[in-house]
């Protein structure tokens, strides 16, 4: 059975269910959303980035939303998906944000093996996961963010504790992934001072014609990256903060309000103050 949770204010999507999720990826296709994957007794096949991949039972797998995945088989399977806005919209620590080390934090697939322990509470965490889906009130969107960061630190934890073994680790040779994750961790760090698509060319080493053909071939593009995470923050601050639309730009770089009003726009069709009327509205 699969469960989706949607937030209006933030376009926020979580969806937890079975490798029923994941038949739409029979053919290789971009995620599009964070994944985690976590097999129980059977293991899972799949196909990440054209590398064909064995789950053995017991794991869990993190993929990114800019990685590429064939679904081969598998069943009894436990997935999450969710977008940037249901979780990286908060704060969260580097480690286990959404430019965390399970994430955009490393260069290679992590894959997870859980104890018996470790599954008995990855268990546990599933059923309240499923149980708060089903209940819905004006605190479901913060309970569901909780869980899923509950999930991700334990996650986070495990692979620390266990090290990056060779059999805990599948290397991916596609190094446009790499070059994207690091892109992405550049602009984690910086997106608050620096806007500019040459300023990451220059730290990665690379031409900004360099970095806007490589990221195409992915989809995406590194002025896209860099408005959508100055988007993502300015809701951030919009929901969680007080801040003024004026106050967020400055905060976020613009020396000029009306820049970000306008970015703002043309990704969400509404200005920065009548997102903000908007939450008034419908809390």
């Amino acid at each position: 059975m699969t469960h989706l949770f949607s937030e209006f204010s933030t376009n926020a999507i979580l969806k937890v269910g079975n490798e029923s999720l994941l038949e739409s990826y029979k053919h290789s296709k971009q995620v599009a959303l964070f994944t985690f994957i976590r097999t129980k007794v059977s293991k899972a096949e799949i196909i990440v980035d054209s590398m064909p991949f064995t789950m053995a039972p017991h794991s869990v797998l993190a993929l990114t939303n800019i990685q590429y995945l064939q679904f081969i088989q598998g069943e009894d399977l436990v997935v999450y998906q969710f977008n940037r806005e249901f979780y990286c919209i908060k704060d969260h620590d580097q480690e286990v944000g959404c430019a965390g080390l399970l994430f955009f934090g490393n260069e290679h697939l992590s894959l997870i093996h859980l104890d018996e322990k470790e599954q008995d509470k990855f268990n546990t965490l599933h059923e309240v996961f499923v149980d708060e889906l089903e209940t819905k009130d004006n605190i479901q969107a913060e309970m569901l963010r909780m869980l899923m960061a509950r999930f991700i630190i334990k996650s986070t934890r495990i692979l620390k504790a266990k090290g990056r073994t060779e059999d805990e680790t599948f290397a991916i040779a596609d190094s446009k992934i790499d070059l994207l994750r690091s892109f992405n961790m550049l602009v984690e760090s910086h997106f608050r001072q620096e806007h500019s698509v040459r300023f990451y060319a220059d730290k990665l080493f690379k031409s900004p014609k360099t970095l806007s053909n490589t990221f195409a071939k992915l989809n995406t593009s590194p002025l896209k990256i860099i408005h959508e995470r100055l988007v993502l923050e300015s809701k951030r601050l919009l929901i969680y903060t007080d801040k003024t639309a004026k106050e967020i730009a400055f905060e976020i770089g613009f020396e000029d309000a009306s820049h970000l009003s306008r970015l703002f726009k043309k990704h969400t069709s509404i200005s920065p103050s009548d997102f903000k009327k908007q939450l008034k509205s419908t809390s």
